[in-house]
């Protein structure tokens, strides 16, 4: 929906809340920004705009006014139109500002702060919980999670590319997604693989190039019954296996990598580089680790770990 027609439909609503009569087709015309000048171009975007109001779910009553003989008019009755008050316990407000603020930094950023604003606008206070103690935050970033997301939240088929453990090269998948979940403070989506035809587990962080819409909205249908959280869960009980890496190391750098080595050796790499000779599980997030340190740390073994750290120091220069 374009800008202008968004703006014109809000006017209409909010003029048409606002009259306790029966706005006739002139009336609105007149009192309505963004018609055009011609009666009968008014007229077939008037009809338009009531048919997509109807289909939005609000109530547009037709009628005329008591000991007047007008034409028809319109309007839209505030007691079928507006939502019952909502009420908060204390400790339900404190819940929603808790989430509103750990998802500060995330793509849902700035629809929590929305719901916030709007529970203080109702005169619900949730402010005690900027100060709980405690300082919690889901960070977002791949740059596969806002279209999943929207994926999820539309039920539309998506595709991207996969790079699975172990694998050199990424592999296209489609995807029916059926939730995002965060578990251990990563990122993981959940959904009906189609070519392999059956439910599958994918790492956000082992998504490379664009997540891409395959469908329509409305178009994917979740099973009943379908736990993701236990799907995830499920999927990463299994543990990996580990591989060796060997890094070298700016000196007074890179000390997150350092407190699990298995071999730290200064000067073991040449001249201004130490040696640090390590473990991981999974290329995907050990690279996200090591691309951090940006140019203090390089890796030399393995080959495909090289790659990946290459991968995201290259997607962050772009």
């Amino acid at each position: 929906m374009s800008k202008q027609k968004t703006e014109r439909l809000l006017s209409l609503v909010v003029c048409l809340l606002s009259s306790r009569r029966y706005l006739t087709a002139g009336q609105i015309r007149a009192a309505v920004p963004g018609y055009p000048e011609s009666f009968d171009a008014f007229k077939r975007m008037f009809e338009r705009d009531k048919d997509e109001l109807r289909e939005l779910g609000i109530p547009l009553e037709t009628g005329t006014n008591a000991g007047a003989e007008e034409e028809v008019g319109y309007r839209i009755s505030r007691q079928a139109y507006e939502l019952p008050e909502i009420m908060f316990e204390p400790d339900e407000a404190a819940v929603l500002g808790l989430a509103a603020k750990v998802w500060q930094r995330a793509e849902l950023g700035g629809a929590a702060a929305g719901g916030l604003l709007k529970l203080r606008a109702a005169g619900i206070e949730a402010e005690e919980t900027a100060r709980p103690g405690i300082e919690p935050r889901l960070t977002t970033e791949d740059a596969s999670f806002g279209p999943l997301w929207r994926a999820v939240r539309d039920r539309r088929p998506v595709t991207f590319g996969y790079r699975a453990a172990g694998r050199e090269v990424a592999q296209q998948r489609s995807v029916e997604p059926w939730g995002v979940v965060n578990r251990n403070g990563t990122w993981y989506v959940v959904g009906f693989d189609v070519e392999r035809g059956e439910q599958r587990v994918f790492r956000l962080s082992r998504i490379e190039g664009q997540v891409s819409f395959a469908g329509p909205a409305g178009s994917v249908v979740v099973p009943p019954g379908t736990d993701v959280r236990k799907a995830v869960r499920d999927w990463g009980a299994a543990p990996l296996s580990s591989r060796p890496a060997e890094l070298k190391v700016r000196p007074g750098t890179g000390y997150g990598l350092r407190r699990r080595a298995e071999a730290d050796v200064p000067g073991g790499a040449g001249q201004g580089w130490d040696l640090v000779r390590t473990s991981f599980s999974d290329a995907g997030w050990y690279a996200d680790q090591i691309a951090s340190f940006g140019a203090d740390v390089v890796v030399l073994e393995p080959v495909d770990l090289r790659e990946a750290v290459i991968r995201k120091l290259k997607g962050v220069l772009a």
